[in-house]
């Protein structure tokens, strides 16, 4: 599964294209408790069609319900919806929030645009599908829209009689190794909307590959992060237990911006990587600060399938900005527990 967000765009460029009537629904304040955050965007077709998400689903079928009604010129009094953005509330009542399944008394408010122009829309997906970020900004007073690339991520922000709100490309996962648990973690990763890259130069691996949507390299890991180019949207996971092939890529990563840099392994396991590329790569405990190590979160997985699940909670933790508390760390609670280290005897185990 793409980035929503670009799914959104793409989607509503090609309706309108066909020259269907369609608006663009944008989350702009919330209130309380809210099932969707600031920023996020769905889009509405004249048929009822729609892509996205403002809410947990009542809101969006009452915009269907309203907005289809009106196009077909069945509901007396309602206008076919045209013309400058107009703002819209849900849940300023206890009734209404309960009504629209809002939490908590929460309320929202959303920008609704009218019929986007769609040389603006195509502009903008063409600069995504080509991994820009992209700053947005729509004029209130008639929706005039304008277009240029961001330099970073911001938060969208509305004053002064504009709206603006920052596209970027998919996040982006490579995973170095072809293995059982590399194919788990893949689907997860797809469908959270990361553009997922598999590295394995061994080609008995790459060929029992079955997860469709990923794409499969064979170069060696090392080189593959060099021409990956990480970037400040990038992760990149090391999950093959073998140092030929995990540590050169790991060090290549740790010199970018990815968000996170990780390798799977036992505790013993991990304390030699790092005591090997001190000893013999030279990196100091300060370069070794991002290498995160037994990777996940510790939910007592024992299987592929739960220690994918604990892997990309992490993952999502960090690229989301949360701080997980120290004893969910793998390591830590182990230790904390008391957990017998499982690669004693040379065999060498996931966790």
């Amino acid at each position: 599964m793409e980035n929503i967000d670009v799914m959104v765009l793409r989607t509503l460029r090609d309706w309108r294209q066909a020259g269907k009537r369609a608006l663009l629904a944008t989350v702009v304040r919330t209130w309380g408790s809210s099932p969707r955050p600031i920023g996020s965007i769905m889009a509405l077709a004249e048929d009822g069609a729609v892509v996205g998400s403002v809410s947990g689903g009542c809101i969006e079928d009452d915009l269907i319900y309203r907005h289809t009604q009106a196009y077909s010129g069945k509901e007396p009094g309602h206008e076919i919806p045209s013309g400058p953005p107009s703002f819209v509330k849900y849940g300023v009542t206890a009734d209404e929030a309960h009504r629209f399944g809002l939490p908590c008394g929460g309320t929202l408010e959303l920008l609704l645009e009218y019929d986007p122009e769609p040389a603006a829309l195509d502009r903008l997906v063409q600069a995504l599908e080509a991994g820009r970020l992209m700053r947005r900004t729509v004029r209130l007073a008639d929706g005039a829209v304008t277009l240029e690339e961001a330099l970073a991520p911001e938060e969208l922000a509305m004053a002064g009689g504009v709206l603006v709100n920052t596209f970027g490309p998919e996040y982006r996962m490579l995973m170095i190794g072809a293995g059982q648990l590399t194919e788990y973690l893949a689907t997860m990763a797809l469908f959270s909307g990361f553009a997922v890259t598999v590295c394995d130069p061994r080609e008995e691996y790459r060929g029992a590959w079955s997860v469709p949507g990923a794409k499969v390299v064979g170069d060696m890991p090392d080189d593959v992060v060099l021409s990956f180019k990480p970037d400040r949207r990038s992760c990149v996971v090391a999950l093959t237990h073998d140092p030929k092939l995990d540590d050169l890529a790991l060090m290549e990563a740790l010199k970018t911006d990815a968000f996170y840099v990780g390798a799977i392994g036992s505790r013993r396991n991990n304390e030699a990587r790092h005591q090997r590329m001190v000893e013999h790569f030279g990196l100091s405990a300060a370069d070794l600060q991002r290498l995160r190590g037994p990777i996940g979160v510790y939910i007592g997985s024992k299987t592929p399938p739960e220690i994918a699940v604990s892997i990309m909670a992490e993952i999502l933790a960090v690229k989301n900005g949360v701080a997980l508390p120290r004893d969910m760390e793998v390591a830590q609670a182990k230790n904390l527990r008391a957990v017998q280290g499982n690669d004693a005897g040379g065999i060498v185990c996931a966790r």
